[in-house]
């Protein structure tokens, strides 16, 4: 229950982390005072009046996780694991899929359910901001307007600072019969995809007494026109409204931009005026070297890094270090499952210093920072991602008391390099508190589970009639081991259906 206006919470623990007007710092047996929406005191001995003290022991206070990538799906990207290339798995439209029509996976009902599930595993780790992502290779095309007024009020229900608006675009990628790479373009279908954004956005910036707010969420820069592009750019500075844009994320990505447009991704951003303080960047990782990193510091475009999702497959971004050295803003992102920003913080820290090749360029400072304050830079906002007067009472608090974190010498570096998700026990957004006790509230987590179990079966389905010849879908999720009783040499390995 949120309490009302002026109702004062104080919250203590053996360590918070406040904000002193430039950086973290912590403090030890500290408090963190809030009234309504906002906090009024981070430090030790408030003396003012209190309705209520909640004391959480040995534990981290500090500010919410900002996730600028965040799953709102039902992750598929596990689906690849292992199991060959995306195109004959059915994550890739194939041309005879194309040809017949393509069609949504899920029901209108199941569409919005699958954000209900991922916002509650958000705020279970710990995420108190975020700025959804969804696949589109199962959807007809892209989202709509009606989905996403459903999504605001999942979002609002459950208490989540959301950034959001349905994602569109004017193209979409397929496998031909011969086995290259084909574009279906459809201008118009993008251009009604962003006036549908454009109207979301009118409709539902700062609803939900600001829990809600919008941005302009094309798909990924291969898939959009210079056309819906330019009207996007125009669009964001008349609304002064975030674009989020996945780029540089690909080898094929970048030589087919290349091709199309003559230049570099980043390049042509720029050229195309989609460079700013407004733009939001996953994942940045494949650049044209120098030039492309002064293009980035020089605009004050923030990139989004999701380094667990990429290190699956073998790939990262070339220095989190060196470009944060550029004076490049970096916020984190999870973009896959699990919604955990400390599993990115440690993976991503050590993979900077291997791709850096020593210790002395990225810490695991750098990693919090970028999940709080990088955050809270790329969306414009001083009063998120930090404990402090006049800040939002955007409040995590992850117990200490794990024996997995091992014996404590300092509560952040335990955190990134033994914690979990789950180590989050409570957490306030908006100064309502929307997880208690490990419990995000309202929420039958096996109901919620048992439901997302039926319908990943549905989306595992969904592949065969994407994959060329339309193969058996179960021969195209092959397990790590094979079952005993399913296995012959004479057919391929089958996966057990999760409806059975």
């Amino acid at each position: 229950m949120k309490p009302g206006p002026h109702t004062t919470i104080a919250l203590k623990s053996s360590c918070v982390v406040g904000f002193d007007g430039t950086q973290h710092v912590l403090w030890r047996d500290g408090e963190v005072v809030f009234q309504g929406s906002h906090i009024v005191f981070v430090g030790r001995g408030y003396s003012g009046p209190v309705d209520q003290w909640i004391d959480y022991g040995n534990a981290l206070i500090g500010p919410g996780f900002i996730d600028l990538d965040a799953l709102g799906d039902l992750d598929s990207t596990v689906l690849t694991l292992d199991n060959g290339d995306e195109p004959n798995m059915g994550r890739m439209w194939s041309e005879a899929y194309l040809a017949a029509g393509p069609k949504e996976s899920y029901s209108a009902e199941e569409e919005v359910f699958k954000y209900r599930y991922a916002f509650t595993q958000l705020i279970r780790n710990g995420i108190t901001t975020a700025m959804p992502i969804t696949s589109m290779y199962y959807r007809e095309w892209a989202e709509t307007y009606d989905e996403f007024a459903a999504v605001a009020g999942v979002a609002a229900e459950l208490g989540l600072r959301t950034y959001l608006g349905p994602c569109y675009m004017s193209g979409m990628s397929y496998w031909r019969a011969d086995g290259t790479l084909g574009h279906h373009w459809d201008e118009a279908r993008g251009l009604a995809g962003l006036d549908a954004a454009e109207r979301f956005f009118t409709d539902f910036e700062g609803a939900h007494a600001g829990l809600i707010r919008g941005a302009l969420l094309p798909d990924r820069i291969q898939t959009c026109t210079p056309a819906l592009l330019q009207r996007t750019a125009a669009l964001s500075r008349e609304l002064n409204a975030p674009v989020r844009l996945h780029c540089c994320q690909g080898l094929d990505e970048v030589a087919m931009v290349k091709h199309l447009r003559g230049a570099s991704p980043l390049a042509w951003l720029e050229q195309l005026g989609l460079l700013t303080p407004r733009s939001v960047l996953p994942h940045g990782i494949y650049t044209d070297g120098l030039s492309d990193l002064q293009r980035l510091a020089q605009s004050g475009a923030s990139v989004v890094h999701c380094p667990v999702v990429f290190a699956r497959d073998g790939e990262a971004l070339q220095s989190f270090g060196r470009y944060q050295a550029q004076g490049i803003n970096l916020a984190l992102g999870t973009d896959t499952w699990p919604a955990d920003l400390l599993d990115n913080m440690r993976q991503g820290l050590n993979i900077a210093r291997l791709m850096e090749g020593g210790n002395t360029l990225t810490s695991a400072l750098d990693m919090y920072n970028a999940a709080t304050l990088g955050g809270a830079k790329a969306l414009g906002r001083d009063d998120i991602g930090r404990l402090a007067p006049g800040a939002k009472a955007d409040i995590t608090v992850f117990s200490l008391r794990g024996m997995h974190l091992g014996p404590l010498f300092d509560p952040l570096k335990n955190l990134v390099l033994a914690g979990r998700g789950d180590d989050c026990i409570a957490s306030y957004i908006d100064g309502r508190c929307v997880m208690h006790d490990g419990q995000v509230q309202g929420v039958d987590y096996p109901t919620l589970q048992q439901q997302a179990q039926r319908q990943f079966a549905t989306l595992m389905r969904s592949h065969s009639v994407r994959a060329a010849g339309q193969p058996d879908w179960k021969t195209l999720f092959k397990p790590a081991i094979p079952y005993a009783d399913d296995y012959s040499a004479q057919a391929p390995l089958s996966v057990i259906d999760p409806l059975s």
